[in-house]
């Protein structure tokens, strides 16, 4: 039984890049939760609109099947911005560390400008940020400030994941 860990937070703030670098650290799988993102979520999005929770619950879903089917370490990034969000997955998954990165709202927006590609505009950061809960109490939770370098951020995820008692 591995660990099943989701890296969490806003748009920009490195969730691909950590959750990718994270599971090949810890010689685990990682999945893009974008990637599950039902086509209409992402096309909403794409059009500037926010998701609500009902737009938000397929995906979750399919993120808690996705750890809860996996063996050995599991890696997911996911926004899994609210604690219900959080819940679900939870539900479906069993227990998760989840990995938040956090950082000065101007970080992530200049990040969110030069991104290429991605189908979140910039106008959706600030309904991100207003629907973001920080883990809380009862959650097994790793912050992680991303105005730290990433190599750094990697080893402090990698050190106080290995410090954690075993499920």
């Amino acid at each position: 039984m591995g660990t099943k860990i989701v890296v969490m937070g806003v748009t920009s703030t490195g969730k691909t890049l950590m959750g990718s670098k994270l599971a090949e650290a810890l010689h685990g799988r990682f999945i893009d939760g974008d990637d599950l993102h039902p086509q209409a979520n992402v096309d909403k999005m794409a059009r500037g609109e926010p998701l609500d929770d009902r737009d938000r619950a397929p995906w979750l879903d399919r993120i808690g099947r996705a750890l809860a089917g996996g063996e050995g370490t599991m890696v997911v990034a996911c926004s899994a911005l609210k604690r219900a969000y959080r819940d679900r997955i939870r539900d479906a998954a069993g227990p998760v560390v989840f990995v938040h990165l956090t950082g000065p709202r101007e970080l992530i927006a200049k990040r969110m400008t030069r991104r290429e590609g991605h189908f979140m505009p910039v106008s959706l950061l600030e309904s991100q940020l207003a629907t973001l809960e920080p883990p809380g109490p009862g959650e097994r939770s790793i912050e992680l400030d991303i105005e730290r370098p990433p190599a750094e951020l990697l080893r402090l995820a990698v050190d106080r994941l290995r410090a954690r008692p075993a499920d």
